[in-house]
């Protein structure tokens, strides 16, 4: 009996030990689309009033968590039935993050100065803050949906390669794709924070002496670092959609071949990008007409 039991520690002591080494490799190969997921999850979260940046994080960290419990048995499940329709929800998620990148670069280069009447019209919108907020909320979800899939994707053709059973893959992706979650928006918190860290250090040390510096440079930085992150969450979309591309679809992976791999992604993130906008611009334009009296 004794020996039953001791056997049964084992054999979860040779599991857990398969998970560790497993997950391992697994995070170093989702470590590229962390870094982006990193960018573009705190330019999403960053923007808000400073008593709701950790709320509304809150919520798009459970919005986060609540990703993941979808798409881990749907990815387990498509991949044992039907394998060709990750690739396919993959390179929709890839046309919606390349969507998001160009739009806003399309908003960077041709704003135009409102007029008063707009600007009244804004202002009353900003007003109704907590619907803005949702709507953000929101946003930030739909795109962690889609950098999600890619992670737990990533993770699970590495443990596949492997050729580990069933139960590591399933153990070792879920893991990967938690503590991806826990991990990102750790440091977004840290980033939103900033402020009101360096804001307790000037008040600590009475506005003297090397805390006060630190303090003042803390409060100084992170609308630097805040514009910083929303270039590189914008490019971040545009990688990562491209890189989406060329990794699922054959003849663009084909494609270009003499190009480094970054400048072929950012392109094809670029024209996907372009290609949806353009798709969207005229998909509303038909609706206003077919719905306007």
């Amino acid at each position: 009996m004794a020996s039953g039991f001791f056997a049964i520690l084992d054999d979860i002591a040779a599991l857990m030990d398969d998970v560790a080494v497993t997950s391992k490799i697994a995070t170093q190969k989702t470590a590229g689309i962390l870094g982006d997921d990193l960018a573009v999850n705190a330019e999403k979260a960053t923007g808000f009033l400073s008593s709701r940046e950790l709320p509304v994080l809150w919520a798009i960290t459970k919005g986060s968590f609540i990703n993941k419990l979808i798409i881990l048995p749907i990815a387990f499940l498509l991949n044992w039935l039907y394998k060709p329709a990750i690739e396919m929800i993959l390179i929709l998620g890839g046309l919606y993050l390349a969507f998001e990148g160009v739009e806003k670069i399309i908003e960077f280069l041709f704003h135009r100065s409102k007029k008063g009447h707009e600007v009244v019209e804004e202002s009353k919108e900003e007003d109704n803050s907590e619907v803005s907020e949702k709507a953000k909320i929101n946003s930030a979800i739909r795109t962690d949906f889609i950098l999600s899939i890619e992670i737990v994707i990533i993770a699970l053709g590495t443990v596949i390669q492997e050729n580990h059973p069933l139960i590591t893959q399933i153990l070792t992706v879920t893991f990967v794709s938690f503590i991806a979650t826990v991990g990102v928006y750790g440091i977004v918190a840290l980033i939103v924070r900033m402020d009101d860290a360096g804001f307790k250090l000037i008040k600590k040390s009475h506005d003297k002496g090397f805390f006060s510096k630190l303090g003042h440079l803390l409060v100084k930085a992170l609308p630097i670092i805040i514009k910083v992150l929303g270039v590189v969450g914008t490019i971040a979309l545009i990688l990562v959609s491209g890189g989406i591309f060329a990794h699922n679809i054959h003849y663009l992976h084909e494609l270009l071949p003499t190009w480094p791999a970054m400048l072929k992604e950012f392109t094809f993130g670029i024209v996907g990008g372009l290609g949806a906008v353009a798709l969207f611009t005229i998909g509303k334009g038909i609706y206003s007409l077919a719905t306007k009296k």
